[in-house]
């Protein structure tokens, strides 16, 4: 495995680790875990301030990207620079934002020699938060009511139809559980601030929260599955603590999801399971999770798998993984030169 990997190159974007953390930092550890400190890292960045940046130990160089609103082309072109100054073998995107236009150049990487294992643009749209329902009433899944907010009078409509409390969710991220008016009209506007329109608001479904993070093969099946029950939650519904744990209904909801999509790459499960048992689709993240290395930490490393079969290995499917382990977030205080952030901020590399 040494030598066959010893000068693997994979670049990786999500390098942020604040109160709602990408899933770069860890998908890298993930990584470093199978593959060895041989394996260079690159990091994308899109801010000067992501904490991966400066963690060096982890990440041997930085570059950073156009923002996903300035196009392919722009990213292409940034792309073939970084790949002529460190030779990539796999490119893993870890922001929902930015998925479009990875999918969408995955062919001209390949040109380049750069390896992606991505869902394509049909896949990811039938579970994106605006189109969920429908793909959960086709396919039998059981999926919360939701409206489309575009202004504060279709907040009236949905809180007519779901009462309170219900949950006040961004197109891309974040979401907050309200229960008065007031607050409702608070989520939106922060979400439209940040996310645009439209925001949702979603039926609220009282239960104990699960997330299934899973490895699609493309063709129907999961190479991968890990269930995750939450035990502590931020404010933005983020889990800063939770422990594997084994169900053959989450096993067969997620086998089920992957029949349905033929889903290829990461993916993450929001579920919900109320009183009656029924396991509802809260949203189906298509990256892995910020907890990620709780799946190696398991027995299943997903980022490790799913670099191998980019990279053309056949990897079988895991049989099992270990209930019972239990992850615990926490941050320190990194410390670095302001040389290093002027560096970054001003050329755009470090």
């Amino acid at each position: 495995m040494a030598n066959k990997y010893a000068n693997l190159c994979i670049a990786v974007t999500g390098l942020n680790a604040n109160d709602n953390p990408g899933p770069g930092m860890a998908v890298i550890r993930c990584l470093k875990e199978c593959f060895g400190d041989d394996l260079r890292i690159i990091g994308l960045s899109y801010e000067s301030l992501e904490p991966g940046i400066y963690l060096r130990d982890w990440v041997n160089k930085t570059y950073q990207v156009p923002y996903p609103t300035e196009g392919t082309t722009a990213l292409v072109e940034r792309l073939a620079y970084i790949n002529g100054q460190d030779k990539l073998d796999l490119i893993i995107p870890n922001f929902d934002s930015e998925l479009f236009n990875f999918i969408k150049i995955a062919p001209q990487l390949q040109q380049m020699s750069i390896a992606t294992y991505l869902p394509t643009h049909q896949q990811l749209a039938l579970r994106d938060k605006l189109n969920l329902k429908n793909f959960g009433t086709k396919n039998g899944f059981y999926v919360p009511a939701d409206h489309k907010l575009y202004t504060t009078d279709d907040i009236k409509k949905a809180a007519d139809e779901f009462n309170f409390p219900m949950v006040i969710k961004g197109k891309f991220y974040e979401a907050y559980v309200v229960y008065t008016m007031d607050q409702a009209l608070k989520a939106f506007h922060q979400l439209y601030a940040v996310w645009g329109v439209p925001v949702i608001a979603q039926q609220y479904i009282k239960g104990n929260e699960i997330n299934i993070a899973a490895l699609g093969d493309g063709n129907g099946s999961n190479i991968s599955l890990v269930a995750m029950r939450k035990l502590y939650i931020t404010d933005k519904g983020k889990a800063w603590a939770g422990v594997t744990i084994k169900d053959d209904k989450l096993t067969q909801l997620a086998d089920n999801f992957a029949r349905a999509s033929n889903w290829k790459g990461g993916y993450e499960m929001e579920v919900m399971s109320n009183a009656e048992g029924h396991l509802y689709i809260l949203e189906i993240n298509p990256r892995f999770p910020a907890w990620v290395y709780l799946t190696a930490a398991a027995g299943q490393n997903q980022p490790a798998a799913l670099a191998k079969i980019a990279m053309g290995e056949t990897v079988e499917p895991y049989a099992d993984y270990q209930a019972g382990k239990l992850f615990v977030r926490y941050s320190w205080d990194h410390i670095a030169d302001i040389a290093d952030f002027q560096q970054i901020s001003a050329f755009g590399e470090l």
